[in-house]
């Protein structure tokens, strides 16, 4: 079976340890909190966190879905446990939503991010700029899905809009009612590769999810008529076979994702902005009001869009803040360190010299 879910040699080498230790491999195919759904060689298996596991979580984060785990496991009893989580080799992350410094893992070990909106009134290129943002940074390749063609009156000329902002990766119409453009989109997904499918609520992935499987295995809700928002459909990440031999991910809506550790893909989706600003005459021009400056000619010709420019600025700060946030945590922590190690130094000292001392 977990041939069919990615599993290769070079997998089979990293777990080469785990192996040796007793354990079988698994991956995580439905991520829940407490207890996940995992796929071996002996079925799908419940499987929890050993308890040193958990406790290591608090810190590094829960195993994904995606995730290759080495488990113990009780096939006749269909549970298992899960001692270690093989290092991944991309995932998609965020900022975790109460917290400016923690990763939250959204999909671990994928090939393909398949950016998912749609071409009615909540069409956003500035949810999408941060969307691809995160989908660079993640490893995988990025493909921008634009869904419900069908209700769009220019989807060819919407689709050449959000292509000038893809930073060069492929964009999609779509329409899952009408079955264009499901092809197009299974020639990105190779046998044995991850998919996953990452968008806001209301932009039709369970319904695309249903197309490409041919049969309706997920529900689907209609999106709000007042604003074309969407309610949450699915609520957990799921890991599903593809006719083809590939995987699908298929995650919750996503409202917002917040970048963090994501310098590399901002400079890949606002590259045009950045090579602007390596010809202004000044290295460490601010763009504001300095002599020879690209980017404000560029925004005054009306080359540059003022609202791209404003959002590479307002994420460039949210990056550099979550970045300071984890200086000063690792700080903490050092801090934390070297306290116990002189709290432990002065009481051996007190032990050697004595209760007279």
């Amino acid at each position: 079976m977990i041939e069919h879910h990615g599993w290769s040699e070079a997998w089979r080498l990293a777990f080469e340890p785990h192996a040796r230790a007793g354990h079988i491999p698994g991956r995580i195919i439905v991520q829940r909190r407490e207890a996940n759904l995992v796929a071996t060689d002996l079925g799908i298996l419940t499987a929890r966190l050993s308890g040193r596991l958990r406790h290591e979580a608090r810190e590094a984060g829960h195993p994904a879905a995606g995730d290759w785990v080495a488990l113990s496991a009780k096939a006749e009893q269909g549970t298992a446990t899960i001692h270690a989580v093989l290092p991944r080799r991309t995932a998609f992350v965020r900022r975790a939503a109460d917290s400016v410094q923690t990763l939250q893992v959204i999909a671990a070990n994928i090939d393909v991010v398949f950016v998912v909106t749609s071409l009615n009134a909540d069409l956003n290129p500035r949810r999408l700029e941060r969307f691809l943002a995160a989908a660079w940074q993640s490893g995988a390749r990025p493909v921008v899905v634009l869904t419900k063609a069908d209700l769009a009156e220019q989807p060819e000329a919407q689709a050449a809009e959000i292509a000038t902002l893809a930073a060069g990766c492929p964009v999609l119409i779509v329409s899952a009612r009408q079955g264009l453009g499901l092809g197009a989109m299974m020639e990105h997904i190779r046998p044995g590769e991850t998919c996953v499918l990452i968008g806001s609520s209301g932009v039709g992935k369970s319904t695309l999810v249903n197309a490409l499987l041919g049969e309706e295995r997920m529900a689907t809700q209609e999106i709000r008529a007042a604003d074309a928002r969407g309610r949450h459909t699915t609520s957990s990440r799921h890991l599903i076979l593809l006719p083809g031999g590939g995987l699908l991910l298929d995650t919750p809506g996503i409202r917002e994702v917040g970048l963090i550790d994501a310098e590399a893909g901002l400079s890949t989706v606002f590259e045009d902005i950045e090579q602007l600003a390596g010809n202004c005459r000044f290295r460490d021009c601010s763009h504001t009001s300095e002599p020879g400056c690209a980017v404000r000619a560029a925004l005054e010709a009306g080359t540059l869009d003022a609202g791209r420019w404003a959002h590479f600025q307002k994420l460039e700060q949210e990056l550099a803040a979550s970045g300071q946030a984890k200086d000063r945590a690792a700080q903490e922590v050092q801090r934390r360190r070297q306290a116990g190690q002189q709290r432990a130094y002065r009481s051996s000292k007190k032990d050697l010299l004595g209760p007279s001392s």
